[in-house]
């Protein structure tokens, strides 16, 4: 009976463990392997060459740059994000004024709210980078005309020409794109808690930030764990990569300057851009390991007892 129960688990996961390891480790496998040729991406015929393009990679200036660009990436926008999206949604939950009969109640209006703010997820990131675009041109963009119509006229910056605010306007519209998801992720989460938890807690003197934290956050701590892990994979991926393609100057994005460039970028621009795939993949693969430290040591550091309830 249990010979036969295992090898109907086996024969059910067979199928899909096969298209997982074909689509998933089988790619991860050959771009190692071609990060150690001298591939294009177009010629079927390459050479081995070692290390050398790992060499060559740790003495690209702009590589580095790419690094700096991502690792402040993934280390400010998970932070800002989850920070603004527990604060709003902590607001929309618990943060309204008491009720008849109840000791803790959203705002009013909160369902409108969550609807306001989860609306960026409908929009595709090409389109919210190219609103941001022209919100940020300098001669008729939606911000500099609205500091111009309240007397500021000699405040008029060149925000995505200026290498000193480009990255900054980037990461403001990433985290303006993505805290709507984690505000409704979080309010779910927070909707669940027992109202019995924040009376006890108002009962014995606890304000709202001692209810956050002694209350909230910590009954929510898998689901902020969880999201920071997202956050931060999304800040090193295909969300990066979009919008600074999209937004920036120069060719192919990343300017001025190298400015914004990050390292989805780079891994683009030197794969279709220079043709020279094997050196892309060995960014992608230096990619890989910055992200998989990245969610190994979340992981590790928000390690805590689970709280049930």
């Amino acid at each position: 009976m249990q010979h036969g129960k295992y090898r109907f688990i086996v024969g059910f996961l067979a199928a899909p463990l096969a298209i997982y390891v074909l689509f998933v480790i089988w790619p991860f496998i050959q771009s190692i392997y071609y990060s150690f040729t001298d591939w294009s991406g177009l010629s079927p015929e390459f050479a081995m060459v070692g290390f050398d393009n790992y060499s060559r990679m740790l003495d690209d200036s702009v590589f580095w740059k790419s690094f700096q660009h991502s690792a402040l990436f993934v280390l400010l926008l998970p932070l800002v994000t989850i920070g603004l999206a527990l604060f709003f949604a902590f607001m929309l939950n618990v943060g309204g004024r008491r009720g008849k009969g109840t000791a803790v109640g959203g705002v009013r209006g909160s369902a409108f709210y969550k609807i306001v703010y989860f609306f960026p997820q409908v929009l595709s990131i090409a389109i919210v980078a190219l609103l941001f675009q022209f919100a940020y041109n300098p001669n008729s963009g939606a911000i500099n005309s609205a500091l111009q119509a309240v007397g500021l006229d000699s405040v008029q910056p060149n925000w995505l020409g200026d290498p000193d605010l480009a990255l900054w306007c980037v990461m403001a519209v990433l985290v303006w794109s993505t805290v709507g998801f984690f505000v409704v992720l979080f309010s779910a989460g927070m909707s669940s808690i027992p109202n019995d938890f924040y009376e006890a807690a108002l009962l014995d003197g606890a304000n709202r930030i001692t209810t956050f934290l002694r209350i909230t956050l910590p009954l929510l701590w898998d689901t902020v764990q969880s999201g920071w892990v997202y956050m931060g994979i999304l800040a090193l991926g295909a969300e990066s990569f979009a919008v600074v393609q999209i937004m920036t100057v120069g060719p192919n994005g990343g300017g001025p300057d190298y400015s914004t460039t990050v390292l989805p970028l780079y891994v683009y621009q030197k794969a279709f851009r220079d043709g020279q795939a094997a050196y892309a993949t060995t960014i992608g693969v230096a990619l890989l390991i910055v992200t998989l430290a990245f969610a190994a040591v979340v992981m590790r550091l928000g390690r805590r007892e689970r709280l049930e309830y």
